[in-house]
């Protein structure tokens, strides 16, 4: 018994007792003086133009997608471009274009600096606000240590694909990689000759223009981490991609699970509010994550901003993985989706051929497709030998 015949709690309630005054002692929004929540409170304004700028971003750029696969994009540029230049002076209109072709045209640490001032102020604003009040409410340490992980396992590889060699094309490796990857006569014809490197172009390569370079088995130029992504760094940048999307959603359920244990401990979702007409109702769930966002401001925006970069990281995940399953490059994806060629038969003096559509012939199975990329040096000795 305690002090003034006040019986003692069951010792399984101490865990959440310490937890709810835990919880108690975090920042909260004022309830009015009825014990209230909130009176005459607005329906979730901010939540709905949240949502309505999530599904303009995702419905832009699936219309980017869409219109990137047809020349409506270029002729959407092309009209954006003379409307501008109708009304933006000339000398500003030179100073966009010197800065755009050195953004993008030039090999340049814009985005490699930019990329780790974000993720450092993600994780920043991580560490000060949501790992001290993980810890306050017993959160398990793996989980609210993970993203910290996946950083590190991210940031090496960040490195290793921003430093290593994409696979460029030289004289003394230009005979080798000749011999790598079959011909198809339709997107890589033989006996083709870079015009800038002036040497002989093996199946699947091309030329850079921001690096310089040839690259074998060239993807894409990535500007996040300042090169090419070719043969010898495409696993590095695949693993790379897969940390960065998993260390984004990791932070967004760990915040999930920590408001969500805020309403849990505080008994939030069975407070009351008083509407507009002086009735009392149970608070619904667009008033109770106002309510958190009131409270938690900073986590919230955290929140919304790593689930919508998970998002659209995601996505490309799982493009890069399909490209990768089907042994495909970006370059010969976005080029065979227009890939009509029309291939005249000049030696046989036919006056015309059929035309010709790409097909993919280097995709071999799952396990081949994926041995390529992550083991590379012995797939190229296993196709000489074939």
């Amino acid at each position: 018994m305690l002090a003034g015949g006040m019986s003692e709690p069951p010792a399984e309630n101490y865990p959440r007792q310490r937890q709810r005054e835990r919880a108690q002692d975090l920042p909260r929004a004022r309830p009015d003086g009825r014990g209230s929540v909130l009176t005459g409170c607005p329906r979730m304004d901010f939540l709905v133009l949240f949502l309505f700028y999530l599904a303009l971003v995702l419905v832009g750029g699936a219309m980017i997608c869409v219109c990137s696969s047809t020349n409506c994009l270029k002729d959407l540029v092309r009209g954006g471009t003379q409307i501008f230049s109708c009304i933006i002076p000339e000398c500003l209109q030179r100073a966009m274009l010197s800065l755009l072709h050195y953004l993008f045209h030039t090999r340049n640490y814009t985005f490699v600096v930019l990329h780790l001032i974000l993720q450092g102020m993600v994780y920043t604003e991580y560490t000060w606000e949501i790992f001290g009040y993980c810890r306050d409410l017993d959160f398990s340490l793996c989980y609210v240590l993970l993203p910290y992980l996946l950083l590190i396992v991210n940031l090496v590889f960040f490195t290793l694909s921003s430093v290593t060699d994409p696979g460029t094309i030289t004289k003394a490796n230009e005979s080798l990689l000749l011999q790598v990857y079959e011909f198809d006569e339709v997107m890589f014809p033989k006996n083709v000759r870079c015009s800038t490197c002036n040497l002989r172009k093996p199946a699947r390569s091309k030329h850079c223009s921001v690096c310089d370079r040839c690259v074998h088995r060239f993807d894409h130029h990535c500007v996040w981490v300042n090169n090419c992504i070719g043969a010898w760094n495409a696993r590095y940048f695949l693993i790379y991609l897969l940390t960065l999307t998993a260390s984004a959603a990791a932070m967004a359920v760990v915040s999930t699970l920590f408001l969500v244990r805020v309403v849990v401990v505080s008994d939030l979702y069975l407070e009351t509010y008083v509407d507009d007409l002086g009735h009392s109702q149970v608070i619904d769930i667009f008033l109770l994550v106002q309510y958190l966002f009131l409270t938690f401001p900073r986590i919230v925006f955290l929140l919304g901003f790593v689930m919508m970069l998970s998002i659209l990281l995601g996505g490309f995940l799982c493009f890069a993985l399909y490209l990768a399953a089907t042994n495909q490059t970006t370059n010969e994806w976005y080029r065979g989706d227009r890939a009509w060629y029309q291939r005249c038969s000049q030696v046989a003096g036919a006056p015309s051929a059929e035309p010709q559509v790409y097909r993919n012939i280097h995709s071999h199975g799952l396990w081949s497709n994926l041995g390529e990329i992550f083991l590379p040096d012995a797939a190229h000795h296993e196709k000489k030998r074939t």
